[in-house]
């Protein structure tokens, strides 16, 4: 008897530290690691850089009648029929290929590979100028990335690769879109795997500490493959709330007093 009570103060003990508790899935905490009471969600030290495989959704638009035509030449006809749907910007939009290049009409191929949406409205400009406009002071051209494209996957209520028509996704604005972690998901230490031109990184963020919102991840970008891991807990089996906890030590403590007195009546 006195190793069933042995055996039941082990598992107790394991299974009374894998209930899941409150600081487990409560996002952004203060942990001591924000100094002023009030903390200021810093911008992004650099706008994003366009990357092979994303998507652009370029409309040029002019005001002087005589060139409208001109303009015209330049639009897909998808856009110019006003679908915008997700399958549409797949085939009408400007995809990047591996030398970081969009082949655009009549200015054929235009390398827009690290370049910010801005700066790709410069470069068509002056590509237009060059070629075909004397004047590029009258038309208007307008460079954004066709969705924010990205994958989730682990312990969430519906992972897959997802895409949100912002310019700019915070890390739980896109889990929330992905139906949120779980309660057996791992908020502490959350995986952004970013690609870069050199190839891919993995980066650990913890999203129930406050200070998640100075973190570099804290903004997705397009691309990011965004992996949630299982907690220990969950692994044991103990259970998620005190309850299962108490029904699992109960099962475990019926099974060995149902053994003990079994093997002593042989």
């Amino acid at each position: 008897m006195k190793q069933i009570v042995m055996y039941l103060v082990l598992v107790l003990g394991l299974v009374s530290t894998s209930c899941i508790t409150q600081k487990d899935v409560v996002y952004l905490q203060d942990k001591g690691t924000v100094i002023n009471d009030s903390l200021q969600l810093q911008a992004l030290a650099s706008p994003y850089r366009v990357q092979v495989n994303d998507i652009l959704s370029i409309s040029i638009k002019s005001t002087d009648s005589e060139l409208k035509k001109l303009v015209e030449i330049f639009q897909p006809t998808e856009l110019s029929a006003g679908t915008t749907g997700n399958g549409n910007l797949y085939f009408s939009g400007f995809t990047v290929d591996l030398h970081g290049n969009i082949e655009f009409p009549i200015l054929d191929k235009v390398n827009v590979l690290g370049f910010t949406t801005e700066e790709i409205e410069d470069k068509v400009k002056e590509a237009l100028l060059d070629k075909y406009l004397k004047d590029v002071s009258k038309i208007f051209i307008t460079v954004k990335l066709a969705g924010l494209r990205y994958t989730v996957t682990g312990e969430v209520g519906g992972g897959g690769v997802l895409t949100l028509f912002q310019d700019r996704v915070n890390i739980i604005e896109a889990l929330a879109n992905a139906g949120d972690i779980t309660d057996t998901g791992d908020r502490k230490d959350v995986l952004v795997i970013r690609q870069y031109p050199n190839g891919q990184k993995i980066h650990h963020i913890d999203l129930t500490d406050v200070a998640a919102l100075k973190s570099p991840y804290y903004y997705i970008q397009p691309n990011d493959m965004i992996l949630v891991k299982p907690l220990k807990r969950k692994a044991l089996g103990a259970g998620q709330t005190a309850t299962q906890t108490f029904t699992t030590i109960a099962s475990i403590f019926s099974v060995l007093v149902s053994t003990y007195f079994l093997a002593k009546n042989l």
